[in-house]
């Protein structure tokens, strides 16, 4: 996103930066050639991130890949009930005075610098052992295969096409996830900068093709692919070439993760609109502009999509909970491998059924493990997930938090004013905004007006929650509003250069979107 003459950053994010056409932030400075934020160098907002580490003699540590969820806050039982399964996700409930969940997710594609082609597994596995050894993370290890990094709450992991995520430590204030992206990246941009690695903002690989994704040594994402492939023919994609961000945020109770769960469903194609990232494919316009969003409306529609079942009187974690014990499984994990158990419910599971492992019976990891197989445009787990919106600059980054979390659903009024407004919201409607946001972005007609209409009115009570808060976190709705303002997604201010500075060239996408 462009950065007007009238946008303001917090300082943090002003400091030693220039920026480009879109707004990525160019750090200029030395620490290796980049200047990296300290997490706790900014008042009045210090992050509290602090690591759990066990020292080592090289400052991490291995860690050997176990079970996705390494370890349930709810005890496994020999053989669990639906009961179980209930208190499960009751156990996510916080008053609201505990509320501190701002748990921000993204995922970038790893491209080499000359010939712009996608990073290899080799190329990675250096970078993560580059980053642990530099910064003090912890490897994730799968067999002798370095697969992710730890520390503390936060974690940075793979994606089947290669693409790195950053898993963020849930925290309180927007300036604090914010401080802790910029952290993320100044780390990546200090080691892959000498291996003449950059990443890439944006949510479709814009240039090149399936068959030129890096293959991963990560069983999970070998038995997902020969699922999925067979579910869709955007399942590839949605697995190999997309990148989105997403946040997390909690619930006081069932009501509450009701009332939050309806609300950012409804909502979810705005944000599709206004973060809409992903113009581009083999080096040409794609005809969308989240094609991100749009691959994912042909992968395996039981566990994908915008549930309608949501907005019926008698939804509650119960009714969630009987949409996921009949979504196919995918694999479990057991004795330090993963099992393919596809097309089997967690159902037959719960029954001793599974024909993987007859007999059998799960525990509450599998039952979470089995959770994250699940892609709604919303997520519950023991907090709820926003899934529409792609990947992009820094700037937006930090504006989805600002959007979803503390604007609209973690203020009573703003969360309010949402609900009843798409109380007469049909589901037919809402399905309507779903299939054609993406290619329509805020131009989509609605209501006989336009979703750039419905997205005014979000942005203004978005800003509103967050002033109520009085922490100075309203700066960071700017670039949304901006694209409110003019109408103009990120998606079509790519496609604008493209016709125009670009000559038609999208490689050019890879300088003006690298991190």
């Amino acid at each position: 996103m462009a950065l007007s003459s009238s946008t303001v950053l917090p300082h943090f994010m002003l400091s030693g930066w220039a920026t480009n056409d879109l707004g990525v932030s160019k750090k200029k400075g030395t620490c290796g050639g980049v200047i990296c934020l300290q997490r706790n160098s900014f008042e009045p907002w210090k992050l509290r991130v602090h690591s759990t580490r066990v020292p080592s003699n090289r400052g991490y540590r291995l860690i050997v890949a176990a079970n996705p969820t390494e370890a349930a806050l709810i005890p496994n039982k020999p053989q669990i009930t639906k009961e179980d399964l209930v208190a499960y996700f009751a156990s996510g409930c916080k008053p609201k005075t505990e509320w501190s969940r701002i748990g921000t997710e993204h995922e970038k594609f790893g491209f080499e610098l000359g010939s712009l082609r996608p990073m290899r597994y080799g190329q990675i596995a250096e970078l993560l052992n580059g980053i642990a050894e530099r910064f003090g993370w912890d490897k994730i290890m799968e067999g002798d295969n370095v697969i992710g990094l730890k520390q503390g709450k936060q974690k940075v992991t793979l994606e089947p096409g290669g693409q790195l995520e950053l898993s963020g430590t849930p925290v309180e204030t927007l300036h604090q996830t914010c401080a802790e992206i910029n952290s993320h990246l100044c780390e990546v941009k200090a080691v892959a900068g000498k291996m003449g690695i950059g990443f890439l903002a944006i949510g479709f690989q814009p240039k090149w093709e399936d068959k030129d994704t890096p293959l991963l040594p990560m069983a999970r994402f070998g038995i997902a692919r020969k699922f999925f492939s067979k579910r869709g023919s955007l399942a590839l994609d949605v697995m190999h070439r997309t990148c989105t961000v997403q946040v997390n945020l909690d619930y006081s109770s069932e009501l509450d993760m009701i009332r939050k769960f309806r609300a950012s469903l409804a909502l979810q194609p705005v944000a599709t609109a206004l973060f809409a990232n992903s113009p581009f494919t083999k080096e040409k316009p794609n005809g969308f502009l989240s094609l991100r969003s749009h691959t994912w409306t042909d992968i395996d529609e039981r566990r994908t999509g915008m549930i309608p079942f949501v907005f019926n009187d008698s939804f509650g974690f119960e009714r969630y909970i009987d949409y996921a014990l009949d979504v196919p499984m995918v694999c479990v994990y057991r004795q330090k491998k993963y099992i393919d158990c596809a097309g089997m419910s967690f159902r037959d599971f719960m029954a001793g059924k599974l024909l993987s492992l007859p007999g059998e019976f799960p525990t509450l990891n599998d039952w979470e493990n089995h959770l994250t197989t699940i892609y709604p445009e919303v997520r519950l787990k023991r907090y709820l997930e926003m899934r529409g919106a792609d990947t992009g600059p820094l700037t937006m980054l930090c504006a989805l938090p600002a959007f979803w979390v503390v604007g609209l659903l973690y203020d009573e009024v703003s969360l309010q004013n949402v609900l009843e407004m798409i109380s007469d919201w049909t589901s037919e409607e809402r399905q309507m905004l779903r299939d054609k946001v993406p290619k329509t972005g805020l131009n989509t007609p609605f209501q006989g007006g336009l979703l750039k209409d419905v997205a005014e009115s979000v942005i203004k009570w978005a800003k509103d929650g967050l002033e109520r808060r009085s922490l100075e976190e309203s700066v960071y709705l700017n670039e949304l509003a901006e694209v409110v303002a003019t109408g103009v997604t990120p998606a079509e201010k790519l496609l604008q250069m493209y016709n125009e500075k670009w000559g038609h060239n999208v490689d050019h996408v890879f300088e003006e979107l690298r991190y």
